[in-house]
């Protein structure tokens, strides 16, 4: 028993860095897996991705400015991730290019400027800290900034929820309703949670880094559906599979000595193998429901 306490609580009780590490990858679950599950169902799963990516700049610019500033470097994230989102929902407007098309481009190209950037600017291990961040390294400030935006997003979101099923499901019965008050403006909808999933990233990239934020947002939204076909129960377990990650992760990395971002991410892949084996969506319960030949 003692064993088992030293490895699964005793860092948390032990050590502040572990307590704070642990309450801000819980926040991000409970706020950014959600998002996720809308992305993947609004066939936006790119996006996420692509926005990871496209606060980089913002990110080196707050950086260049201030130095390890987060304030600085949050704000310039969140304007450059919003910048990404609209710059694309704009070439696909006008161009013969379609949307997934030029995120994949946008996002390439903020990627190399925000490490050209970094690198001329700050030293190897800012750059690595940026973009694979340090969930053990958070600070009161950085805890601060992720549980604010994790309870902003919650609210946010259940005041959206209406509104983004029915974009989601049925989007035409939503254009009908146009004239209803609560559905007049439908792109106030869309860019309301655009700025969710940006100010989201923007917060997982202190414990997470730029380039892993998107995958507590995304795996454990992937996996989800696998197990449940209702949205509320996918959001559930989007969440739960999320802060399992966080948890497993902290400690695995803790234990282990790995870092703490790459690490929670692992967990959240080892998670979706996991369901793709044994989910009700998944390759085995889809193996042994086949006829079976008889002779």
């Amino acid at each position: 028993m003692t064993d088992l306490w030293d490895v699964l609580i005793g860092p948390f009780a032990e050590f502040v860095f572990m307590r704070r590490a642990l309450v801000a990858t819980l926040a991000l679950a409970v706020s950014a897996a959600p998002l996720g599950v809308f992305l993947t169902l609004r066939r936006m799963s790119l996006l996420g991705d692509a926005i990871s990516h496209a606060v980089l700049p913002g990110v080196a610019i707050g950086f260049m400015v201030s130095g390890l500033s987060l304030t600085a470097m949050a704000l310039g994230g969140v304007v450059s991730g919003m910048l990404a989102a609209g710059l694309a929902g704009f070439i696909s407007r006008f161009t013969s290019l379609k949307e997934d098309a030029s995120l994949a481009a946008i996002y390439l190209v903020a990627l190399a400027l925000g490490v050209t950037m970094l690198s001329r600017q700050g030293t190897q291990l800012d750059l690595l800290h940026i973009l694979f961040g340090s969930a053990l390294g958070v600070d009161a400030q950085g805890l601060l900034l992720v549980v604010g935006v994790a309870s902003v997003s919650v609210i946010t979101l259940a005041a959206l929820y209406r509104a983004l099923v029915l974009e989601t499901f049925d989007p035409v019965f939503l254009a009908a309703s146009a004239a209803r008050g609560w559905a007049r403006r439908g792109w106030i909808w869309q860019q309301s949670f655009l700025m969710l999933v940006v100010i989201n990233l923007v917060a997982g990239f202190q414990t997470l880094g730029t380039l892993m934020a998107v995958g507590l947002m995304m795996l454990p939204a992937v996996s989800a559906r696998l197990w449940h076909e209702s949205l509320s129960a996918q959001l559930l377990n989007a969440s739960a599979q999320a802060a399992l990650a966080g948890v497993a992760g902290l400690l695995l990395s803790y234990h282990l000595d790995t870092p703490s971002g790459p690490t929670i991410i692992g967990c959240a892949g080892a998670l979706y193998a996991f369901s793709l084996l044994v989910s009700p969506g998944g390759w085995l319960p889809q193996v042994l429901k086949r006829p079976h030949r008889v002779g």
